[in-house]
């Protein structure tokens, strides 16, 4: 079916709007989707979901659009295509409800044919209601925050998401494929469809490299799928590092009616298409995860679904910028937890080559927030999965499909065992080709009264790896899973190799102060075939659950050990980040990133200080966290006081020169840390006395100098400095442009620990879609203009129109205004329009 975006121009409102009368005599704003209509509201101390969603609101409310369906639509089928939508919502039509759907992560379709008017406009009205309690654990935002599309085809036509092709062996020059393509027939007579696949290089499309054509009957009110195996003579090969991509594109033409012989016609043709790679997935406990025959260790990077300033609304410009940073620091993989990503996301993996992690659910029947989709789930879930792997399965990027997250049956309560059997099933039944996980974690719940007498119930609590308690109670709900993902469980690895010598692993979450003596086991083991971090890119939500806090030595709370520094104790409003991750919410690289680009190879020195006021001090990080290091060597007023200052490296030793003085120099260690306040792997730490002036930090191996970073004092702000990530645009309404805003001084340094109030303004042909800074405790409204710098920078993002010309943004700051900077962008309309 043809596919028509349809984001353009919706009248948004908030409110329970049941009648024409009510939507007329409410007022409204335009939107262009995908939008959210949370990340714009205040957030409020006394927010039901409190940190969970970072202090927002639950909302509820409405879009609506008029759309006109031509006269010459009449005799064909007509839907609309969801991306997805934040939550239980409800589709009219001219005042007709014709579906609700419950899950606010996974596409769905709707058939409008039989409630449309031809020939006018037609009332297209989605409404939501994301619960004023929470309905998950993290930020959902609100309303229809990813795309839509308004498709149209023949009465004899191509299924929705009906195109499928699998690689079925690789080899000696050949690739083996086969394509499935879903025929649907809504007319009264059987009919003899031809169907056409012509596969183009995406690098070249006018170049048709393969076509083929099957015919098959499809009978009335029915579908049928063509199934055609063909041969691909040196076929271009898709993996992370070289993602070669095919546009597929498909024809069926209705040939005529079938009695006892065919009633040829001059029938109608509808078209589809879709991204292919061509590549090869296995796993074994011998070789592990092999793409296109080769082993691949995953470097993974678990990442919720919002995109920080803008809230969960979900555009392509936004998703192939999150990926190419993470390919940056050597991530080659991505788990969507923890549900079915957007569809923007998955073609950004597929061009840009990173594999995915396909998750599900958060919960099945057995709730983690009252409002979760568990209330829904034992009567939704099979249209869920077969809705979005349907969408998915071609995609070459996706290479594991999850089942779930730290389910709570999986300790067998609420039929878990059989239930997580049948899942997996139904996704063999829709794709046999990939391996199917489940994220497991320790029974720090999911057990009856009887089994939970003395366990320890704070999240991911660990357990006793060679108690063997954890496999008893896992190995039935692992039945179905072709690889066993282990949440923080890395120390059950060795010893479940031994019970179960066919498993195969992978750290589904893992810790990110640990990748430094995790990850060579990871290299070591061939059954674990790769590592994903909590978390790789900072989100909304779960607020406060990575920090370090510094205490001093008789302080009661260092007894508490990391679960004392955990939310809700101390994440009080208005904490609104999960400050847990490599990348903040405006994509710059934090700390935590530096350290991992380094245990994965890379070269780079890193140099950090800690506040000298953190001097003597215990260091206590929950879970989630990492140490508090910062990029600044402006302490003036603790002249003489000492410093720790800290070195990421790969190299065999450091040494540390202060104002061209060297301090020492010293083995970077390499070993696992054993107790509270042991230096991580590929560290080494200098304590100094503070002086302003030059840090420097050099790396050495062999005796030889490997790289070098510095710290320098800087002056006091003088200007702002616009960093505009492209200067072009696209006028589709959905390109968004990066402008980095830094506080620099009369050197044009940048100022680390500048704070300055600063207000943004877009004119012209886009306007300001999200404004402020990867602070992760702020009251900070993102749309309003008006944000302040944190550690000297900030981030504006400028989302296009539809119409070309000219994007002026201009920015101040300081008391009076005096630091003012203006940048133009050129918006341009693309060329298929």
């Amino acid at each position: 079916m043809k596919r028509i975006n349809i984001d353009e121009k919706w009248t948004f409102q908030r409110g329970y709007l049941d009648n024409l009368g009510a939507l007329e005599a409410t007022p409204g704003v335009i939107v262009d989707l995908p939008h959210d209509s949370m990340v714009g509201t205040p957030v409020d101390a006394a927010a039901p979901a409190n940190y969970d969603w970072g202090y927002f609101r639950g909302d509820y409310g409405c879009y609506t659009k008029y759309i006109e369906i031509p006269e010459e639509w009449k005799d064909e089928s007509i839907g609309l295509r969801f991306d997805g939508a934040m939550m239980n919502t409800r589709v009219d039509i001219n005042g007709y409800k014709v579906t609700d759907h419950h899950y606010g992560y996974s596409p769905f379709y709707v058939d409008i044919s039989r409630f449309v008017t031809f020939g006018e406009k037609n009332r297209v009205t989605v409404s939501f209601d994301t619960g004023k309690e929470s309905s998950c654990r993290w930020y959902p935002g609100a309303g229809i925050y990813r795309s839509v599309e308004l498709c149209h085809g023949p009465s004899v036509h191509i299924a929705n998401d009906g195109i499928y092709l699998v690689t079925k062996e690789i080899s000696d020059g050949i690739a083996c494929l086969e394509a499935q393509v879903e025929i649907v027939n809504e007319t009264r007579e059987n009919r003899l469809v031809e169907v056409t696949l012509e596969l183009y290089p995406e690098n070249a499309p006018s170049t048709c490299v393969k076509k083929v054509t099957r015919v098959l009957q499809v009978n009335p009110g029915t579908s049928e799928v063509a199934r055609q195996a063909f041969v691909l003579e040196q076929p271009m090969l898709w993996d992370a590092e070289h993602p070669k991509l095919y546009r597929v594109k498909v024809n069926a033409t209705d040939k005529g009616e079938y009695r006892t012989h065919l009633i040829p016609v001059d029938g109608t043709t509808d078209e589809a298409e879709v991204l292919f790679g061509v590549r090869s997935i296995s796993v074994d406990s011998v070789r592990g995860l092999r793409v296109n025959g080769q082993t691949v260790k995953l470097r993974g990077g678990c990442v919720h679904h919002d995109n920080g300033l803008i809230g969960a609304a979900s555009l392509y410009a936004c998703e192939e910028r999150r990926v190419k940073k993470l390919k940056e620091i050597g991530f080659n993989a991505i788990r969507t937890a923890h549900n079915p990503p957007s569809e923007a996301l998955i073609e950004a993996c597929d061009r840009l080559g990173m594999y995915i992690m396909d998750e599900a659910f958060d919960a099945w029947g057995m709730s983690k927030r009252i409002g979760d989709f568990s209330n829904y789930f034992e009567y939704e879930w099979e249209q869920v999965l077969t809705d979005y792997i349907r969408r998915d399965r071609s995609h070459p990027s996706v290479i594991l499909w999850s089942t779930g997250n730290e389910i709570p049956e999986r300790g067998g309560l609420g039929n878990g065992y059989t239930i997580a059997t049948k899942l997996a099933e139904k996704i063999r039944s829709l794709d046999p080709t990939r391996p199917i996980c489940n994220g497991i974690c320790s029974y720090w719940s999911g057990l009856d009264d009887y089994l939970a007498k003395g366990m320890d119930y704070t999240q991911n609590a660990v357990e006793d790896p060679y108690s063997n308690n954890w496999e008893k109670r896992s190995e039935p709900f692992t039945n179905g899973l072709d690889v066993v993902g282990y949440n923080y469980l890395e120390e059950h690895y060795e010893n479940d190799h031994s019970l179960y010598p066919e498993r195969v692993m992978v750290g589904s979450e893992t810790f990110p102060q640990e990748i430094g003596f995790r990850w060579p086991m990871v290299e070591k083991l061939p059954y674990v075939i790769g590592d994903f971090t909590w978390t790789c890119w900072d989100y909304l939500g779960e607020a406060g659950i990575g920090k370090a806090l510094y205490l001093n030595p008789d302080d009661p709370k260092i007894k508490e050990g990391p679960w004392g520094v955990m939310p809700p104790s101390t994440t009080n409003f208005p904490w609104r980040l999960a400050n847990d991750a490599d990348y903040d919410i405006t994509g710059r690289l934090l700390p935590q990133g530096e350290y991992r680009s380094v245990v994965w190879g890379s070269e780079k020195t890193f140099v950090y200080s800690k506040h000298p006021d953190c001097f003597g001090k215990v260091e206590l990080m929950s879970m989630w966290g990492f140490p508090y290091l910062q990029k600044s060597w402006n302490y003036a007023g603790n002249e003489g006081k000492p410093v720790e200052v800290t070195v990421f490296s790969s190299a065999e030793e450091v040494e540390l020169l202060v104002n061209g003085t060297s301090v020492g120099r010293r083995p970077v260690n390499f070993e696992r840390p054993t107790k509270l306040g042991d230096p991580m792997p590929y560290s080494v730490s200098f304590d100094v006395e503070y002086m302003s002036g030059v840090v420097e930090a050099v790396s050495y191996t062999n005796g030889l100098e490997v790289s070098r970073a510095i710290l320098v004092t800087t002056k006091e702000p003088s200007r702002l400095s616009l960093a505009p990530e492209r200067v072009t645009a696209v006028a589709d309404g959905h390109d968004v442009i990066y402008v980095g805003i830094d506080v620099l001084d009369e050197d044009g340094l940048t100022v680390p620990d500048a704070e300055l109030d600063i207000h943004a303004e877009v004119s012209g042909a886009g306007y300001l879609a999200g404004f402020g800074s990867g602070n992760p405790i702020t009251e900070d409204n993102y749309s309003d203009g008006v944000t302040r710098t944190y550690r000297g920078h900030a981030m504006v993002m400028i989302r296009t129109g539809y119409h070309d010309g000219n994007i002026t943004l201009k920015v101040c700051g300081g008391n009076d205004g005096e630091l003012t900077e203006v940048l133009n962008i050129a918006s341009l309309i693309p060329e298929h329009k």
